[in-house]
Formats: structure tokens, sequence, C-alpha cells
């Protein structure tokens, strides 16, 4: 196999679907989990302070 054109054809399988809780275009199908919210995971909504700047911590939600 080499690394080219040809094995730019193969690239046609999808791996992530939209989310029903956050929208976002990261559902995972074969893990069936949501890699922006954690859906599938956990019921609480994924979201790390890292997430945002210093200044902006106070008024994230």
């Amino acid at each position: 196999m080499t690394k080219g054109t040809p094995s730019m054809g193969k690239r046609n399988q999808q791996t992530h679907m939209r989310c029903r809780r956050c929208g976002r275009h990261t559902y995972h199908f074969t893990k069936k989990v949501c890699a922006a919210c954690g859906f599938g995971r956990t019921a609480k909504v994924r979201a790390y302070n890292w997430q945002w700047k210093t200044i902006q911590r106070d008024r994230r939600f």
C-alpha cells in the first residue's frame, strides 16, 4: 500500500455523525459516544476548565 493518491480513494467511511444532545458532528458511530458533550458515556455534560480561557471562566454558563 502506498501513501499517495491511491490511498485517498479509500477515505469514504464515516466515523462521526450529528449528536442528539449537543447537535455537533462529534457522535462516534462505533464507540456510541459523543466526543464533544459525552453523550452515551455519562448523564453529565462533558466540560473541562481547559476548554475556556481564565478570564472567561466566571461567565461560561
